[in-house]
């Protein structure tokens, strides 16, 4: 199991090869929801703004990406237009982070610390809308059977919710 320290070096984890490839394949998984950054090309997208932002079908994307007000679809829309891309690069940014500094022992800065906490976020959201979590999810976890095929998926954010509240601790 992997293990998070703070030293004068800055934040340590330590991570199981399993571990590694887990965190690989989910960060991965989640640069793919995000999609490509715009093309430089794109006069409104290099300032930031979206020529056409609505809510997401998807709902992963609806949960990393609400609406800002919920009760004035043309206000969110508007506001969804300026600010959800950059907001989609900051949690691209924070994988990619995640992605490049991968490895079995692990020594962060404060600024890869907390990206690493955005990106861990965000996987969790990610897979606790797929999976349809809830307050009483460790209930319904405790009575899962090892065949049945979420197994897996609730075991990875079991471990993804501790490794990002180690990461807390330390921090903080």
């Amino acid at each position: 199991m992997s293990r998070v320290t703070k030293n004068q070096q800055g934040v340590r984890i330590r991570l199981e090869a399993e571990e590694i490839a887990l965190l690989r394949v989910l960060m991965e998984q989640l640069l793919g929801l995000l999609g490509d950054a715009p093309g430089k090309d794109d006069e409104l997208a290099s300032l930031g703004i979206a020529e056409n932002a609505t809510m997401p079908d998807d709902p992963v994307l609806a949960r990393l990406f609400p609406d800002a007000y919920r009760d004035d679809g043309e206000a969110a829309e508007e506001f969804r237009r300026y600010t959800e891309m950059g907001l989609r690069g900051g949690k691209r940014e924070a994988a990619e982070t995640v992605l490049a500094s991968l490895g079995s022992d692990v020594v962060l800065d404060d600024k890869q610390a907390q990206a690493w906490l955005r990106a861990l976020n965000d996987v969790r959201l990610a897979l606790g809308t797929r999976l349809d979590i809830t307050e009483e999810w460790y209930e319904e976890a405790e009575k899962m059977s090892a065949a049945d095929p979420r197994a897996p998926m609730f075991a990875a954010y079991d471990w993804l919710t501790a490794l990002q509240e180690s990461l807390v601790r330390v921090l903080w």
